[in-house]
């Protein structure tokens, strides 16, 4: 045993002289870092003003401290309880210390995987850091419940606030008091912390004086090339879209072909990634005629474009370019998040007008009621967005950045926090992952929609209560009787799935809901053949909650992928040859994925 330490020990000898000079190092990286940092406000590219964030947190935590404060019995009651926690944890390890088998006063999750490493148990130096965070953490999550006479929207920004500022200060977090990290930097002689540095330089460098986490090495990773490779032609462009035909695979196809309308916040390859896992490749192989809008990533000169504009240039100029290459009036219809609900805009629009263009609508992950929008309704007040809209007015977009950032804040442990200690204290290069990399090409949007979007959505809710106007028109859901397929993901944090079956009763025709496994994206993007999570499905969605939704409902193993392919068909079980694509009609523009894809932020 004393052989195999010694041996140990000496492949791990620390290197005093080797440890200065990559401390010196990582101190350059650093200060080039700063400097990127720096640089747009010296050159004024940048106002020189706090963000609104940051107003808006102190807003709120002023109402928390407000209630404490204001009477001294509480000040000094809330004083007192953090001050008994932490007598009774130092009490706790001075029994420790002496030998004593003792409960620790606070324990972390056992999900938690900022603190798997033994050590956080083992070493006493890092178990008391540990239980003094979780301890302080709760404190400061009991001053938000507990504070009287908050109203519930402020209630939940402090809760939130107060989770991002606790996730922040984690342990973990930091060199000294991260075990593994610290082992690390001894065992490499801080050659760590060289690495991690010149990473963080490159990444606020990238981000023009902005932190942009690499989530994905990107060296092998290129739209085109490794994703989105389905075979197929751009069949149609405006300023708005690109319209993707794809080649088929199959002798014959559905009669009726399918069109995607995914989102424009981010980019539509999350279903065309690698071909094991792409969607688009999927449906093709299954004998359906596919388009796929790809939105156009906006500049200022876009800016002006509506909501209105994205119905006609977006799903509404598809359907009459699908018309004209197949000779179908009718589409199926499938609509992802955001999408979705420019998809259900769309619906309600065409059966105002009396049009039939529809078979079927399919939406992925999408709200068309926002009562239950979940975390993303702490952006969400007239203050905030009134905030936002001045900064759009000012650039004309919304820049990709932000969106993304306040998505990775829904879950900034395992989106921000992992990989700040992984990329710049651990100095591990990032593994190549499709589905990271596509959720950092972020997207920029246009003022006038997004400005739209946030107040007839997520602050007023008019979809499904019947007061939204579109191109002059009053929108009715229940108008809306095609048959729709309603995907909700267990885990969804941006569509939750009480929300999505919440708004499963306001369409006026027969609804499926079906309930994924996983998260927003994992839960819709799972084909057949990885063997991954299950679904659910229960034909009762009006006058139910999801917890009693789930109890009647029956559990299948795998994806949803084939469950919904059979649904489609029972709608419109009719075959025809397939079709050639870039007929006469609309010859092809360039070959799938095409260029509006390739537009970076």
């Amino acid at each position: 045993m004393t052989s195999v330490t010694s041996e140990v020990q000496s492949e791990t000898k620390f290197n005093a002289e080797a440890f200065a000079m990559n401390i010196a190092k990582a101190m350059e990286s650093g200060g080039q870092a700063l400097a990127a940092y720096l640089k747009p406000a010296a050159s004024g590219d940048v106002q020189d003003k706090p963000p609104n964030e940051v107003t808006e947190l102190v807003k709120t935590f002023s109402a928390v401290a407000e209630y404490w404060l204001s009477d001294p019995d509480r000040s000094s009651e809330i004083q007192t309880r953090i001050g008994k926690a932490y007598l009774d944890l130092w009490g706790n390890s001075v029994r420790r210390l002496a030998g004593e088998e003792v409960t620790p006063v606070a324990a972390p999750s056992p999900r938690d995987k900022r603190f798997a490493d033994p050590e956080w148990k083992s070493n006493q130096f890092f178990d008391f850091i540990l239980q003094l965070y979780l301890l302080t953490a709760q404190w400061a999550n009991d001053l938000v419940r507990d504070a009287d006479g908050l109203d519930p929207h402020t209630r939940k920004k402090a809760a939130f606030y107060v989770q991002q500022l606790t996730n922040a200060m984690a342990p973990s977090n930091f060199v000294l008091t991260n075990p593994e990290v610290l082992r690390e930097t001894l065992t490499s002689s801080g050659d760590n912390l060289v690495r991690g540095m010149k990473m963080l330089a490159e990444d606020i460098e990238a981000g023009h004086g902005t932190l942009r986490i690499r989530q994905s090495d990107p060296s092998n990773l290129e739209v085109g090339v490794n994703m989105a490779t389905t075979p197929g032609k751009v069949i149609f462009q405006n300023d708005l879209m690109q319209l993707i035909q794809y080649t088929p695979t199959t002798e014959s196809v559905l009669r009726t072909p399918l069109l995607i309308v995914p989102p424009w916040i981010n980019k539509f390859y999350i279903l065309d990634l690698k071909p094991e896992k792409s969607f688009v490749k999927w449906c093709v192989d299954q004998g359906i005629t596919v388009f796929v809008i790809s939105w156009v990533n906006p500049d200022k000169s876009l800016g002006e474009k509506t909501w209105d504009d994205y119905m006609k240039e977006g799903p509404l100029a598809a359907m009459d370019a699908i018309e004209r290459v197949t000779g179908e009036m009718k589409v199926h219809t499938m609509g992802y998040c955001v999408g979705g609900t420019l998809l259900a805009t769309t619906l309600a629009w065409l059966a105002e007008k009396r049009r039939v263009r529809v078979t079927s609508a399919t939406f992925l992950a999408a709200q068309v009621d926002f009562t239950h929008a979940g975390d993303l309704l702490v952006f969400v007040d007239e203050d905030q967005i009134s905030a936002i809209e001045r900064d759009m007015r000012a650039s004309g977009v919304l820049e990709g950045a932000k969106m993304a950032m306040a998505f990775n804040m829904l879950r900034s442990n395992d989106l921000i926090w992992s990989y700040v200690v992984s990329n710049y204290l651990k100095g591990k290069q990032p593994s190549s992952f499709d589905l990271l990399h596509w959720n950092s090409d972020a997207t920029r949007m246009p003022a006038a929609n997004h400005s739209y979007y946030l107040r007839n959505c997520y602050l007023e809710n008019r979809l499904s209560t019947g007061s939204m106007v579109l191109d002059n028109t009053l929108l009715d859901l229940s108008k809306v009787k095609v048959p729709v397929y309603n995907l909700a993901t267990r885990e969804d944090h941006i569509a939750p799935a009480d929300s999505v079956l919440y708004g499963s009763q306001f369409f006026g025709g027969p609804v499926k809901y079906v309930l994924s496994g996983s998260g927003h994206i994992a839960g819709v993007v799972n084909p057949p053949a990885a063997g991954k999570y299950q679904y659910w499905t229960n034909d009762k969605v009006t006058d139910t909650t999801l917890a009693d939704w789930i109890k009647g409902a029956k559990e299948h193993k795998g994806s949803w992928w084939p469950d919904w392919r059979q649904w489609l068909e029972t709608i419109d079980p009719e075959q025809v040859a397939a079709r050639e694509v870039g007929a006469a009609a609309l010859p092809a523009i360039e070959d799938a994925p095409g260029s509006y894809v390739r537009v970076r932020a």
